[in-house]
């Protein structure tokens, strides 16, 4: 019987062995511990550390940082699939009297809420959370610096925001309510909003010679659904699980596929970096890799969550310093090398299992004016909608209960295509959002919109 850690070829392991080791290396971390999800399980743990013979593993917990907002995203979430509030909604809603109250609860989920990116002195991330008893402490007299949805702007306070907003429609405490929706039902039992042992100590090293001086651990109050817990390389492998595929006993694979989708305008340095921001979780093009997930750093700890969904393949890095060493590199890195050495092997093709003659009918080549479109019945019941070659607006179709279907990306994402009919039943042409497909270009026997030249197509003579 084989183990998880022996379903990776030995070439890989040893390539993604030695890239922490590098990392370890020139980062000049104390430890360093990391994991491979693949195949929705962990494939693959390494660890590095300093101190000889005592290497960290899957169970040792180390700061997450911010991670903790992908939990609290989650939350409110769930909250949302519940109805008991709508993204759309604005805080002052559920929340009233913060000053920021306008702020939609999309917009404080990706960051678009307007709000400053750090509390008021002194730095909340080195000082206790007591000094910052109230909402009032954690936004300043002016908690808006721009205006709301317009730009993102990371946000720190914005988090905070929203782990009050989950107390005050659960009643409870965000960490109890994390606890008992979240961590147990995925069995993530060595996730904490405190360090419970074996942990490691957070560390910073100095920039300019080998040595070394420990971080203060604080709680963080108010600031903690912003960057809190605790957790494992273990744990934090099984969340990423989740946040490929769902699980029904917290969120579905739908509204996890809605976390991953980009909810936040771009900067144009983002652009250039190919980067934006979803539900709570970071969103990266990297070596031609669409990567989705989130980083962390809290003084003495950085860490990262990577997952490429289209590979099936997630990394988890976690270190005990306060800098030097760029975590979300290092597991953008793992993903790579798996990815690379050892591809997806896709499913077998099977025919579908039934297939509507009617819909089966609309299969097949279309033409918007001179495009051609290619019209795709898919293995989920679905249809798909591109152009026949090189680039063009396309989208994948999702059926509906109705027999309609709606688009779920790019320029038709939320728009209903329909089958118009002629009184005989056969098919006249295709409407998408007031776009006329025809089966044949400007054929004259459909409604084109501004109509057809009654003398048709001609040579130039």
């Amino acid at each position: 019987m084989t183990t998880p850690q022996e379903e990776l070829l030995p070439s890989t392991r040893r390539a993604l062995l030695h890239r922490i080791a590098v990392a370890q290396a020139e980062g000049r971390t104390p430890s360093l511990v990391a994991a491979v999800v693949r195949d929705g399980r962990t494939v693959w743990h390494g660890g590095r550390t300093s101190v000889d013979g005592h290497a960290p593993d899957e169970n040792v917990q180390y700061r997450i940082g911010s991670i903790t907002k992908t939990f609290t995203a989650v939350l409110v979430l769930r909250l949302r699939d519940e109805g008991l509030l709508d993204l759309g909604d604005p805080l002052e809603k559920h929340l009233p009297g913060t000053g920021a109250g306008e702020a939609t609860i999309a917009g404080l989920l990706a960051h678009t809420g307007g709000l400053a990116a750090e509390s008021p002195a002194p730095w909340w991330e080195r000082t206790p959370g007591s000094l910052r008893p109230e909402l009032a402490d954690v936004l300043g007299e002016q908690p808006l610096l721009h205006p709301v949805g317009r730009r993102h702007h990371y946000s720190n306070p914005g988090y905070t925001l929203l782990g009050a907003l989950v107390e005050k429609l659960r009643g409870a405490p965000w960490e109890e309510v994390l606890r008992r929706e979240v961590l147990e039902p995925l069995s993530l039992d060595r996730t904490s909003a405190r360090p419970r042992a074996p942990h490691a100590g957070g560390w910073a090293v100095h920039p300019w010679a080998d040595v070394m001086l420990p971080e203060p651990s604080e709680d963080l109050g108010l600031m903690a659904p912003a960057g809190q817990l605790w957790s494992t390389s273990g744990d934090l492998a099984k969340f990423a699980v989740f946040l490929m595929q769902g699980d029904d006993r917290v969120l579905s694979a739908e509204t996890v596929r809605e976390m991953r989708v980009p909810a936040a305008p771009a900067e144009a340095a983002d652009v250039v970096d190919g980067a934006t921001y979803g539900l709570g979780l970071q969103i990266q093009h990297r070596d031609g890799r669409l990567l989705v997930g989130h980083s962390g750093s809290l003084p003495g700890f950085l860490a990262n969550l990577t997952i490429s969904v289209a590979d099936d393949v997630a990394a988890v890095v976690l270190t005990n310093c306060t800098s030097g060493l760029l975590t979300s590199a290092v597991a953008a890195d793992l993903v790579r090398i798996v990815a690379e050495a050892e591809p997806r092997i896709p499913e077998p093709w099977r025919p579908l299992p039934e297939v509507d003659p009617s819909v089966l009918e609309l299969a097949g080549q279309w033409y918007w004016g001179t495009h051609a479109f290619a019209l795709r019945l898919t293995a989920d019941g679905g249809v798909s909608l591109g152009p026949l070659s090189g680039n063009g607006r396309r989208s994948r179709f999702r059926a509906n209960s109705d027999g309609t279907w709606t688009g779920l990306e790019g320029y038709y994402a939320g728009e209903v295509p329909r089958a118009v009919r002629r009184p005989d039943g056969t098919v006249s042409h295709l409407d998408l959002g007031s776009f006329v497909f025809t089966r044949q270009p400007y054929d004259e026997g459909a409604p084109v919109p501004g109509g057809v030249d009654p003398e048709g197509w001609r040579g130039i003579g």
